[in-house]
C-alpha cells in the first residue's frame, strides 16, 4: 500500500522515529513517523500516521498523513481521504480524494502546457 508500481521501498521514517534536517533519496521515501525538513526524493509516501513539516521536490507524492509545506511533483500529488496538505503544489497530476484536505494553491499542467521554444539560430540574429 502506498509504494511505487514496483513495490520498491528505499528509506523508512518508522511510526516511533522523528527526523530533523532535510534529506535526499534517489528512490522511494516512505515517512510513518515525523520529518522537520525538507524532502528531495524520486517518491514520497507518507503514511497515515506520518508527517512532515517542510517542502517536498519528487517525482511523485502520496499523502495519506499530514504535510506542512510546499510540493514540487514532476509527475503526481495523489492526497488520500486520511491526507492533509497546507501549502502550495506545482504537478502535472493531481488527486484529492474525498475526505482530503489541501489548502494551498495549485499550479497543473497538462504536457500539452509544457512547450519547448525554439530560438533562432545565432548567425540568423542580426
Amino acid at each position: 500500500m502506498f509504494l511505487r508500481r514496483n513495490n520498491q521501498l528505499d528509506a523508512l521514517i518508522g511510526v516511533n522515529t522523528e527526523f530533523r534536517g532535510d534529506i535526499v533519496s534517489g528512490g522511494t521515501l516512505r515517512v510513518d513517523g515525523k520529518i522537520f525538513g525538507n524532502v528531495v526524493a524520486d517518491w514520497v509516501v507518507l503514511g497515515e500516521a506520518g508527517s512532515l513539516k517542510g517542502n517536498i521536490k519528487a517525482k511523485g507524492v502520496v499523502i495519506g498523513g499530514r504535510v506542512d509545506g510546499n510540493i514540487n511533483a514532476d509527475e503526481l500529488v495523489d492526497i488520500k481521504h486520511t491526507g492533509s496538505l497546507l501549502g502550495d503544489i506545482h504537478t502535472r497530476k493531481l488527486s484529492v480524494a474525498e475526505g482530503g484536505v489541501f489548502e494551498g494553491r495549485s499550479l497543473v499542467q497538462r504536457d500539452e502546457d509544457l512547450k519547448v521554444i525554439d530560438f533562432p539560430a545565432k548567425e540568423a540574429i542580426s
